[in-house]
């Protein structure tokens, strides 16, 4: 069994928090997360809101909401019922006690919006993510785990079969069923399309005129598909880190879909033996360790990349909003020294800590302040990342 370390933050948060959200994207074990967390107790109403019976109980809501002010209310797949924030932040305004409710969402951008503005300083967010290396790194190796990515099923599925058709199988459901419930009304084909195009850029810059005409859509559509996706936590869109340098920056951000085992999918890519001869190896490593980085930071890291028109440029950096704390590249290689480009980029970000993370084993000084690490060690450790 694994117990994901998610279970005693969102413990914690509920006895500080009279609103705790836990999202992240389908079928990555909310609902299961949850169960386990209120197992046991008496003082417990789960709803599942996609289910006709509970989202019935809810026709009159303050009432019902009302009846059970004593109990903690777990609300799954709240994305179904919108028009419950209002309620919810009237009922939270007249008693504040944490522990109170628990919603639970696949959350599209609108929700994030809509609970935000109805429960602004009552509602924490905790996102749950597919399995970080961390969390299974006593069951499977690490190359499995980044070739099947963390999505439960796919990664604990019995065979290779097994995981690349569960990850067909959610593929076709987001483009056909899931998107569209959450706005965004397009052909699942036309959807395909661009989240294929989206995984042979991977960890390319963003480039809305690009790819709006490859498909035959406006660079406002398709940045829209983008805010959906990333709404849905499947994409990460990177942002460049600047600093007041006088260097000319690239300004777009870097695109990742945010799960290594969907990219391969979507590549069509059906063995870790044939990733390794593909030409999205290298990118695939840098999206795997930038996700599985930003995925056990703390609440106070932010993430950016850095790069100049000049060629300075550093796959990761972690900041505080104001300077840089550490930086990471990541280098597919055997010999995984970085370029020149590496080190005039840390000394413009004015020589963090820095780690050069490659797919073998052992670790060694490179230079004053920076380490090269094998990728396994380095996400097990995270050695003195903020």
């Amino acid at each position: 069994m694994i117990v994901r370390h998610a279970q005693s933050v969102v413990a914690d948060l509920l006895g500080r928090f009279p609103v705790v959200a836990l999202v992240g994207p389908r079928q990555v074990g909310k609902t299961t997360l949850a169960r386990a967390l209120v197992a046991g107790r008496p003082d417990v109403v789960y709803l599942d809101l996609e289910r006709p019976s509970d989202a019935a109980r809810l026709a009159d809501p303050e009432l019902y909401l009302t009846r059970v002010a004593d109990r903690l209310v777990v609300l799954d797949e709240v994305q179904a019922a919108p028009d419950l924030f209002p309620v919810l932040r009237a009922l939270v305004d007249l008693d504040r006690r944490p522990g109170r409710y628990l919603l639970l969402g696949s959350a599209a951008p609108a929700l994030l919006q809509r609970s935000a503005e109805s429960l602004a300083g009552r509602i924490i967010y905790h996102e749950l993510t597919p399995f970080t290396w961390p969390e299974v790194a006593h069951r499977l190796d690490q190359e499995s785990h980044w070739f099947r990515g963390g999505f439960p099923d796919a990664l604990l599925a019995p065979d290779e079969a097994g995981s690349t058709l569960w990850r067909e199988a959610f593929l076709r459901s987001l483009v056909e069923r899931d998107l569209p419930l959450m706005g965004l009304e397009s052909p699942p084909l036309l959807l395909h399309r661009f989240l294929t195009m989206l995984a042979h850029r991977q960890g390319a810059l963003w480039n809305a005129s690009d790819l709006g005409a490859s498909l035959g859509l406006s660079g406002r559509v398709v940045a829209r598909y983008r805010d959906y996706l990333e709404g849905a936590f499947l994409v990460r869109c990177l942002p460049p880190f600047h600093v007041n340098g006088g260097k000319r920056l690239v300004k777009a951000a870097k695109v990742y879909h945010r799960d290594s085992g969907l990219l391969h999918s979507l590549l069509q890519i059906a063995s870790a033996d044939a990733l390794h001869g593909h030409p999205i190896l290298g990118a695939s490593f840098e999206g795997y360790v930038v996700e599985q980085v930003c995925s056990t930071l703390n609440r106070a890291g932010q993430v950016a990349f850095y790069r100049t028109h000049g060629g300075a440029e550093v796959d990761l950096v972690i900041h505080d909003g104001v300077r840089a704390r550490a930086v990471i590249e990541v280098k597919y290689a055997s010999d995984p020294r970085p370029t020149r480009g590496f080190h005039e980029a840390r000394a413009d970000l004015g020589d963090p800590p820095a780690w050069v993370v490659h797919p073998g084993e052992g670790r060694w000084p490179l230079a004053k302040g920076v380490e090269v690490m094998g990728v396994a060690e380095f996400l097990a450790t995270r050695p003195d990342l903020p």
